[in-house]
């Protein structure tokens, strides 16, 4: 799929101005994480899920995290899904991040129940505190857009930051957004995920013109699958298939 780059929102995409040119979207990296597994769509990595607490120091000594994620004992759940996803889509486009260098890349979220699990373990912590105070750290994560901030401080992600609610799981939106942000923005790249407490998916986005030469996944392919199902499962299977075909 193609858009017009421009400067004007979403309006970029019907009109054509003076020095504007059409932008094909590749998809060079997916991540996912489901019940079970996790793994890589275009590398073809799928290994047992471990327990939440030790996929930090997993992720790390396969070479997925490229160094420490500082504080992600104390993330709430979807803020781990969230870092580990990005980090396995990073990994499956062979991109390479540190923790001193900061790149324009952007970030899009979305999920189903926002942030409803870490609002009710705060108000449970306020209630247990006799109504008077609840932790601040627990505090932190009430705001649905907060796995997203951690994610951008960990990846140097310097570009636009949002997180989107639908009133159903949509990823075929979430995917459309990113390529409208990607095209209008100025970025390198656009990651969306799609994350909850039990399952993630993250779509690693760049504008073709980055690298001509590397096979990734077509963007009107993706979004095909994606507006047929959003059980991630059956998107994981269906991408597969694509990369062999």
């Amino acid at each position: 799929m193609s858009f017009l780059k421009g400067d004007n929102g979403c309006s970029y995409t019907r009109r054509r101005r003076i020095g504007e040119r059409a932008v094909m979207i590749d998809i060079p990296g997916i991540g996912w994480i489901t019940a079970k597994e996790y793994g890589c769509v275009a590398q073809n990595i799928s290994r047992t899920l471990p327990p939440m607490k030790s996929i930090h120091g997993q992720l790390s000594n396969e070479g997925i995290f490229l160094y420490p994620v500082k504080y992600f004992g104390r993330f709430d759940a979807v803020s781990k899904m969230t870092c580990c996803a990005i980090a396995l889509a990073l990994h499956d486009a062979g991109l390479v991040y540190s923790e001193d260098r900061k790149q324009d890349m952007g970030i899009v979220g979305t999920n189903e129940r926002g942030s409803l699990e870490s609002n009710i373990s705060y108000f449970q912590d306020y209630v247990e505190s006799g109504r008077t105070l609840a932790r601040g750290n627990l505090f932190l994560y009430t705001l649905s857009s907060s796995p997203l901030a951690e994610a951008a401080i960990y990846f140097g992600c310097q570009g636009p930051v949002l997180y989107l609610g639908f009133q159903r799981q949509d990823i075929s939106s979430l995917l459309s957004c990113a390529g409208h942000m990607l095209c209008s923005e100025g970025v390198s790249g656009m990651l969306a995920v799609a994350a909850d407490e039990e399952e993630a998916v993250c779509f690693c986005m760049q504008p073709k013109e980055a690298d001509p030469m590397r096979r990734g996944f077509g963007f009107e392919n993706i979004k095909d699958i994606v507006e047929k199902t959003t059980n991630i499962n059956q998107v994981i299977d269906r991408a597969r298939w694509l990369s062999r075909s």
